[in-house]
């Protein structure tokens, strides 16, 4: 399904079929194989569930969610939960792409891009299953697809 989209938005990608993954560090062959390191995605809520977020951030970097928080302007984030995962992007744990965001039509979802992204050429993520890699120009991904799905990314600054 979402490959199709791709397809529709005329956004070229590569598709690399691999064993399942759970971690950053079991993509670490898959990424020497690849050449394009894989982003980091985080699926992230407020503690009353109402505010959601997908960070986008490079892989080998560490999330600090006072950091995050601060700059948002929000109370302390945590990680979102499996239903509402499923139910606003339609991905499992493991599997968490900002490709997902296709399926969030109501906006719920806020797109948060760690700045250091912004120097990036290509970006390598799952799309929306956890036994494959995508790699598309991270212009495409804020361009066209974001285009098409109305969100807007708000930049942020991991350290």
């Amino acid at each position: 399904m979402i490959l199709q989209k791709l397809d529709e938005l005329k956004i070229p990608y590569q598709l690399y079929p691999h064993e399942p993954v759970q971690t950053m560090e079991d993509l670490a062959a898959i990424d020497e194989t690849i050449g394009v390191p894989h982003c980091k995605n985080l699926f992230l809520c407020n503690r009353q569930e109402t505010d959601f977020y997908l960070l986008l951030l490079q892989g080998q970097k560490a999330f600090r969610t006072a950091s995050v928080s601060k700059q948002l302007g929000v109370s302390r984030l945590s990680f979102g939960s499996a239903e509402n995962l499923w139910r606003l992007l339609r991905t499992m744990p493991g599997a968490i792409s900002p490709l997902g965001l296709a399926f969030d039509t109501s906006h719920a979802v806020r797109l948060l891009i760690d700045r250091d992204l912004a120097g990036e050429e290509m970006i390598c993520v799952h799309p929306l299953v956890n036994d494959a890699s995508l790699v598309m120009r991270r212009s495409d991904l804020l361009g066209k697809f974001l285009d098409a799905t109305g969100h807007r990314p708000i930049w942020v600054d991991i350290e």
